[in-house]
């Protein structure tokens, strides 16, 4: 590696970097020659990195405000399938969606304020909305089609919304700077975001529907007893 490293995402043995180099780099952490493929698609810093989930698509961002598409059995010699330049500022946020197939979310920096839905295997833009601010990160509901960004100046919130209609749920804030990571517990349910304002926030923002119907049980059966001391007292 030639210069600092500023993304990383995994896909099974394989970890691939992006740099200030403008590179990225396949790494297949088995072997002692881990580098079997240098992708050059970006002309300034790779900032942002996510494989989908079956593994077959590599989502890139860069500070040419570029998002390019990769092939998993891409090699050093080989031109992103896509590369798309419908952002207007550095893409850095990325996010694979876990209920459908193909479908990605990107978001843009300060001079784009977008969130962006592309299908990864045709490279058509599905849908963009103006949200205001610079979008650090993306996280999806893993139980509903919901998805988190975060922000930067002026509110340095977090934003929950419905898709694919984008409605706003519900806003989140308590950062005093931009929130530059999100990631989500093992049980889906949590969300740690960790900010330039050098702390991290937990937030109880995702609920499994298990949780709710635990819950909604247990408002039915407290119902159920106030109406019972309810007919109770009515007949004393």
């Amino acid at each position: 590696l030639a210069d600092r490293v500023g993304a990383l995402s995994w896909n099974k043995h394989i970890l691939s970097s992006g740099g200030r180099d403008n590179l990225i780099v396949n790494h297949d952490v088995r072997v002692a020659r881990h580098n079997v493929a240098t992708l050059s698609g970006h002309s300034q810093e790779v900032c942002g990195l996510s494989w989908s989930p079956d593994g077959l698509t590599l989502a890139s961002g860069g500070n040419d405000n570029k998002l390019c598409l990769w092939d998993a059995a891409t090699s050093s010699t080989s031109t992103p399938r896509f590369a798309l330049t419908e952002h207007q500022a550095a893409v850095k946020a990325f996010a694979w969606s876990p209920h459908e197939r193909n479908l990605l979310a990107t978001g843009g920096g300060t001079a784009d304020r977008t969130i962006k839905f592309w299908n990864g295997q045709t490279g058509a833009m599905l849908n963009s909305i103006d949200t205001g601010s610079q979008v650090c990160a993306l996280q999806w509901n893993p139980f509903e089609k919901e998805i988190l960004s975060s922000h930067g100046f002026a509110r340095n919130q977090l934003c929950l919304w419905k898709y694919p209609t984008m409605a706003k749920v519900k806003e989140f804030e308590g950062h005093t700077a931009r929130v530059l990571h999100m990631a989500c517990s093992p049980d889906g349910g949590t969300v740690v975001s960790a900010a330039a304002d050098e702390t991290l926030r937990f937030w109880n923002i995702f609920e499994a529907p298990h949780k709710l119907s635990t819950k909604r049980s247990a408002l039915d059966a407290q119902g159920a007893k106030s109406k019972k001391l309810t007919k109770a007292m009515h007949i004393r």
